[in-house]
Formats: structure tokens, C-alpha cells, sequence
């Protein structure tokens, strides 16, 4: 972890994590729509963040909240309290990030407007991919994440249409990907850990 480890001190895992189980990370599927490639995108992250052992990673979709327009209903949806409890339950994220017209999808900037307070104080970083590593659409997304209080990490991984999918669908990544995106990796746990007692309870001491 280099310079965050640096930065924070040399704890010990349980100190960074603070808590008595793993840190538990949510790999963000930031698409919605029909014959989307997140979910290659996503498992593939997953299968290399869980060899790690280092921490619980998860799959988050979405499309499984059935989230409607925000302002669109008056916001009693099922989907709406479960989608926030699902990210209340997390110390992390990991954003799978597609670019459309030179942004963010609108199903995960509606989805990320669903909720506040279950965002505060974590640490997110991003996987992009389009024609141009989905670069526009990362930067974008980072200057949301300033103001929903994520702390998102500097290392980006960023997947090319061109060379790492086949046909522009079917997702074929190149090696050279995994040095970054343990890297991000290492740093997601080491915000999360860090910033966990922000977000825990304060307990009046006892005289």
C-alpha cells in the first residue's frame, strides 16, 4: 500500500480495518441497459479482488433495485430503502464505470442520487472502460463523489473497446490490467479501514 501505509502508519490489519470481521467492498455494476457489459466487467474485478482474501467484495447491481426517475413517485418503492440499506451496509466501493456521451450512465447517477448519508465517509475507486478508457466519464464521476463525501482513490484502471473486448461486447482483458487494478485495490481497503471510525457511533465515557 506504499504511501498510504506511509501516511496512516504502520497498523496492523485488524487497527485498519477496525472492525471484527473483513471490510466489506461493493463492486458498483453502473449500467442498466440491455446487453450492458458490466457484469463481465464486475465478476472479472471480483475474481481478482477475491483472491486477495484481504477483505468481502460483492457484486451490487443496480438494475436489481428497480430504482424509478428520482422525483418521479413519491419514493415509497421497496427498491428505493433496500438500495440504501444495501450501501449503508458497505465500507467500499468499487465503481464499474461506462462512458456515454462523454459521462456516466444516467441509471447510475439517478441510483447515486437515491442516497446520502449511506455514501459519507467511504472510499470508492473506479474500473472505466470505452473508446477512450472511459476516462471523461471517471472524471465526471469523481467530481460526484466530492460531494456525496467518497473518498475516491487516484489509481484508475481503464479498459479500451478496442483492445480489451472482443466485437466491442464480449470482454477480453489484457494482463497488463492486473498491476492496476491491485493497486486500487490496496488503496480502496486502505481509505476504507481509515476511514471506518468517522462513521462509527461515539459513545459517551463513563465518569
Amino acid at each position: 500500500m506504499g504511501f498510504l501505509r506511509h501516511l496512516f502508519g504502520h497498523r496492523k490489519e485488524e487497527e485498519l480495518q477496525m472492525t471484527n470481521g473483513k471490510l466489506k467492498i461493493g463492486i458498483i455494476l453502473g449500467s442498466t441497459r440491455e446487453g450492458r457489459v458490466s457484469p463481465q466487467v464486475g465478476e472479472w474485478v471480483k475474481g481478482i479482488a477475491d483472491q486477495r482474501n484481504d477483505a468481502d467484495y460483492e457484486i451490487v447491481d443496480i438494475a436489481d433495485y428497480n430504482l424509478p426517475f428520482l422525483g418521479t413517485t413519491d419514493g415509497t418503492e421497496p427498491g428505493i430503502a433496500a438500495w440504501n440499506e444495501k450501501l449503508d451496509s458497505l465500507d467500499g466501493f468499487v465503481f464499474i464505470v461506462q462512458e456515454y456521451n462523454h459521462s456516466i450512465s444516467a441509471s447510475l447517477k439517478n441510483a447515486i442520487d437515491f442516497a446520502r448519508e449511506a455514501w459519507y465517509n467511504k472510499a470508492a475507486g473506479i474500473v472505466s472502460y470505452g473508446s477512450t478508457g472511459g476516462a471523461r466519464a471517471a472524471e465526471h464521476l469523481r467530481g460526484i463523489m466530492a460531494e456525496i463525501k467518497i473518498a475516491d482513490v487516484r489509481t484508475h484502471p481503464t479498459l479500451s473497446l478496442f483492445t480489451d473486448f472482443e466485437g466491442m461486447s464480449k470482454f477480453t482483458p489484457q494482463e497488463l490490467h492486473l498491476v492496476n487494478i491491485n493497486a486500487m485495490l490496496d488503496d480502496v481497503l486502505a481509505w476504507s479501514g481509515a476511514l471506518k471510525p468517522l462513521r462509527l457511533p461515539v459513545t459517551a465515557e463513563v465518569k
